[in-house]
């Protein structure tokens, strides 16, 4: 279902577009989903809403069935590509973990912008980008994920997140559609 508005407190949240993250192999374009990640980000700034730029620095304890790489990251490894333009008045929010809410200041920080709605984009669709568009949802946010602006290193999963996860918790559209939203 296409997205049918923009509440007039809507905040953009760019998941873990940084260096460690966009050379990964994906489904999509890495550079592709920057480069919508950062026309969303210009799209809103000049309407001055909320811009929240998230990386990840580390990762949820706790025992998993798959291996878990246990080697030294690049010291420039969670650092957002310089292609966002981060500017200073931007939110940033550094994640322990898969969501961009548990552990951090972000629900606070929306909430004292009197934020109501976000719009999601950025990698891994089926991880990062679903696990805050489930919380975002939990929280009462309205949701809206720009579908050409996420991606994934599993195609299987990135499907089930863009056609079955994401129209529960809230509603899909282009970042050509959402930036037509704004006005």
């Amino acid at each position: 279902m296409p997205a049918t508005a923009l509440d007039p407190r809507t905040a953009l949240v760019l998941i873990d577009l940084q260096k460690g993250i966009v050379g990964l192999p994906t489904v999509h374009s890495s550079a592709e989903v920057v480069e919508r990640g950062a026309r969303l980000a210009a799209a809103f700034r000049a309407k001055d809403l909320p811009v929240v730029l998230v990386n990840v620095a580390g990762r949820a304890p706790g025992r998993t069935e798959m291996p878990q790489p246990d080697r030294e990251l690049p010291a420039d490894w969670a650092e957002l590509v310089p292609d966002l333009d981060r500017q200073p008045g931007d939110i940033t929010v550094t994640k322990q973990q898969w969501g961009a809410f548990h552990g951090t200041n972000l629900d606070l920080e929306l909430r004292r912008r009197g934020v109501t709605q976000i719009v999601l984009a950025g990698i891994a669709t089926s991880i990062g980008v679903e696990s805050t568009a489930r919380a975002a949802h939990e929280h009462g946010y309205h949701v809206t994920v720009a579908t050409d602006a996420v991606t994934d290193m599993n195609a299987d999963a990135h499907h089930n997140s863009l056609e079955r996860i994401f129209p529960m918790l809230g509603e899909t559209d282009t970042t050509d559609a959402i930036v037509k939203l704004l006005g």
